[in-house]
């Protein structure tokens, strides 16, 4: 990937102005990954929830333009003086809005203990719309969560008209159902298949299908420790990525146009990168999507010489039986 390419697209004036807006809920204190080449250039509002006071730290840092740290819970709905309850479970990881089905979970799933509730609080929750309105922002960019079984709701609570000017959307849906009325992948995909969005990737992740009482009785403990790359992995929640298809770009200025191919370039997807590049030349007569869209045509390039040996070596034979065929 060019960071040259990266950094030029942001002296632009119209990313200068209105930098990209990036929304994490349920952050881990890292960087996401897709979004280390532009970061800098990048207003970031950052969720990670905790008992205390609600409210957020506005920081300058190296690693956005501008960085907002709230630490409050984000849902569907709220209201500044109410409270919802919230399990805390015994993997802080799988702590949700939602209660976990417990029972559920342990006649099936070996790793049913990582959501065995330890305590239940009351926390207050806020929207993300009303978080919005707070730091004076009117669009979101870059949309990402893992909120333990609400991911939908929260995108969806934004209002039609603004989820459809998000360009990029992630979220973290399950798929065997470990929390009562959570929202799963099936759900989200029949959402997402409404709007001007296409799924440019899914990494698939899951569990053992084992009752960890099974394990207990039948395995030592050399064995049951190993289960996990002795059993087949079943699948259990996904990471999917949706990007705006841009079919509805009648709205989208310069500016998204610049920062969906940015989205599109890092994450690979070169053919819609350099699609996205002609569509905009040919729209907004701006030779600079020229240069993009060889940037992307030369990104696809690339990729061949990415390709596994064994790959190209079976190419290289096709290529000979064919000529023989000829010859």
């Amino acid at each position: 990937m060019s960071q040259q390419i990266i950094d030029q697209i942001f002296t632009r004036p119209e990313l200068r102005e209105r930098p990209p807006v990036l929304v994490d809920i349920g952050a881990s204190g890292f960087v996401h990954a897709a979004w280390r080449s532009f970061a800098r250039y990048s207003v970031c509002l950052a969720f990670d929830a905790d008992e205390r006071e609600m409210g957020y730290v506005e920081k300058e840092t190296a690693t956005f333009r501008k960085l907002y740290v709230f630490n409050s819970l984000i849902s569907d709905e709220g209201r500044e003086d109410s409270a919802r309850p919230f399990y805390l479970t015994r993997s802080p990881y799988c702590s949700s809005l939602l209660r976990p089905r417990e029972g559920e979970l342990e006649s099936k799933w070996i790793f049913a203990d990582l959501f065995a509730v330890e305590r239940e609080v009351r926390l207050r929750t806020r929207t993300l719309a009303s978080v919005l309105r707070e730091v004076g922002l009117d669009r979101i960019d870059w949309f990402k969560t893992d909120s333990q079984g609400i991911d939908l709701r929260i995108f969806a609570s934004l209002g039609e008209s603004a989820t459809r000017n998000v360009l990029a959307a992630e979220f973290e849906p399950g798929i065997i159902g470990a929390y009562h009325g959570e929202d799963k992948l099936w759900s989200l995909m029949a959402h997402m298949d409404k709007l001007p969005f296409w799924m440019a990737d899914m990494q698939l992740h899951g569990t053992q299908r084992i009752r960890k009482v099974t394990v207990d009785a039948r395995f030592d403990s050399y064995v049951a420790q190993r289960l996990p790359r002795l059993l087949r992995t079943s699948p259990g929640w996904a990471e999917v990525l949706y990007l705006n298809d841009f079919v509805e770009g009648n709205s989208f200025t310069t500016r998204e146009y610049l920062l969906g191919w940015v989205f599109a370039y890092v994450q690979e997807q070169f053919g819609f990168a350099l699609e996205l590049a002609e569509r905009a030349s040919t729209r907004f007569g701006d030779r600079f999507f020229d240069l993009l869209a060889e940037e992307a045509a030369a990104g696809i390039t690339r990729s061949l010489y990415n390709l596994p040996i064994a790959r190209i070596r079976s190419l290289l034979l096709r290529l000979l039986a064919k000529l023989e065929r000829h010859g």
